[in-house]
């Protein structure tokens, strides 16, 4: 039976979804070693299939900042925090060259043995969104970058089948995020209840499109 439309209209204080979609279910408490930090195109703030408010209501200490240009002080300040070597979560592209960025600085792989000592920077956007992001933050550009191509020996099956991938391979800011911190951690245990729930989630999207179709 359809709910009326001012619970429709309701929002959770929490998840900031309407009450009749809310996601609070699928919240699953995880304290990553890693800081996580979230820059979440505006465009995705309302889209119900979008995973990077699960991610950071689960993740202990990880930030959601919402923005297409940042202010420079106030995202140099986000990125350089004490004791925390920012790196972004990116995937190599050749794209980057009709965008005429500079290469990115080299990782440093002393880094990736102290993994209490990192933030990942990740970017909640469609791979044009966040590209602009990118392209439009210098010093997200002068920051070293993890691609997951080279963090694992191959990519996983995608539990996101609510939403079409723009590249082959492509998973969502959720999936990305937990396996780049499984392997940054060398412990992927940790993250397999989010990503169970993570199905979960998927599944109420699935059956919300089903009840309004």
């Amino acid at each position: 039976m359809t709910q009326p439309d001012h619970l429709q209209r309701l929002a959770c204080p929490r998840c900031l979804r309407p009450q009749s979609a809310c996601i609070c279910s699928w919240i699953t408490p995880t304290e990553p070693a890693i800081d996580v930090l979230i820059l979440q195109h505006p465009l995705e703030v309302r889209q119900a299939k979008g995973s990077a408010r699960l991610l950071q209501l689960s993740l202990a200490r990880s930030e959601l900042i919402v923005g297409e240009t940042f202010d420079e002080q106030g995202l140099k300040a986000l990125l350089h925090t004490p004791a925390r070597h920012a790196i972004l979560l990116y995937p190599d592209s050749p794209a980057d060259k009709s965008l005429e960025l500079a290469a990115a600085p080299p990782l440093d792989q002393a880094w990736l043995r102290e993994p209490a000592q990192l933030r990942l920077v990740v970017l909640d956007g469609t791979w044009r969104k966040s590209r602009k992001m990118l392209y439009l933050n210098p010093l997200l550009q002068e920051l070293p970058r993890l691609s997951l191509q080279n963090l694992l020996t191959s990519t996983p099956a995608s539990r996101y089948l609510i939403r079409k991938a723009q590249r082959p391979g492509q998973l969502s800011t959720l999936e990305a995020t937990c396996h780049a911190l499984m392997q940054l951690e060398q412990d992927e245990e940790k993250y397999q209840s989010l990503l169970t729930a993570f199905d979960g989630f998927v599944a109420q999207q699935v059956a919300c499109r089903i009840r309004a179709s």
